[in-house]
């Protein structure tokens, strides 16, 4: 089964998104910062998410290119949004991962024609001060253009130890191809972050919530989970699964995450 790399235009501006299954119901990725677009590994994101490919067609946005210089999450949920109703989706299974998942309910709280169930990996409801003191680190390392540091510093917090160890010579040389437009691209999606605070909409979410978290995520903190899911505590569709010692990318790395997505989504 084939995994296309298209792109779509709407207002003017375009979202390249990644696309591939064949099933009548929709899933909608949204991916978490990163130093590089995720577009190039699209043949390693579908096999992530082959299990999705009988039921669902899968449908991974990328931010848009050519961003504005002030470029905020709830800018980034809105063109999202626009580019996701351009393609005449609706009703859709949305997960969004880390910066993904902010915008992820910003869509669902503001868009809620278009979300039928919403996953959140490894978000947050607001930044943090913890948090604001990662992204002030890779802030300076991109805007002196320490490549070698940036992708050291970005994979010992996102990853956890181990994983960290066992793959750190491929973060150093990922830090060999990163691009000036790359950093260009990661600075402001940095500073869109900076500053963000979703925590009086999450109350308007009306669809069923599951969030998925880390005891030891070391970039938006290990409460961050738990707090989107005191921020819901009267919602009765709304569940929460906690790992632990996984690290901020237990999406990526941790045993049964597809499995727990699929049961959400397939839930009647």
């Amino acid at each position: 089964m084939s995994c296309l790399t298209e792109k779509v235009t709407a207002n003017e501006y375009t979202v390249p998104y990644i696309k591939f299954g064949s099933g009548k119901k929709t899933l909608v990725i949204l991916p978490g910062l990163g130093i590089q677009s995720v577009i190039p590994f699209a043949s390693a994101i579908k096999k992530q998410y082959e299990s999705f490919c009988k039921d669902y067609t899968v449908y991974l946005f990328e931010r848009r290119e050519d961003m504005p210089k002030a470029y905020s999450v709830y800018d980034m949920a809105d063109d999202t949004a626009k580019a996701i109703n351009e393609l005449g989706l609706s009703d859709i299974c949305l997960f969004g991962v880390s910066q993904g998942g902010m915008m992820a309910m910003i869509i669902a709280s503001e868009f809620p024609q278009l979300v039928g169930k919403l996953a959140l990996g490894s978000s947050a409801a607001f930044v943090s001060q913890e948090s604001e003191k990662v992204l002030s680190e890779w802030l300076s390392l991109a805007q002196s253009k320490d490549t070698q540091g940036l992708y050291l510093s970005f994979g010992e917090k996102v990853y956890s130890a181990e994983f960290f160890q066992q793959h750190k010579s491929a973060f150093e040389d990922m830090a060999k191809t990163v691009t000036e437009k790359d950093l260009k691209r990661f600075i402001t999606l940095v500073k869109g972050m900076q500053g963000f605070d979703a925590r009086e909409i999450i109350a308007d979410i009306k669809c069923p919530v599951l969030a998925i978290g880390d005891t030891s995520d070391n970039v938006l903190g290990s409460e961050s989970t738990p707090l989107i899911a005191q921020l819901m505590k009267n919602k009765t569709n709304f569940e929460m699964y906690m790992y632990s010692g996984c690290g901020h990318a237990a999406y990526d790395t941790a045993e049964g995450y597809t499995n727990k997505l699929s049961e959400f989504f397939n839930k009647e």
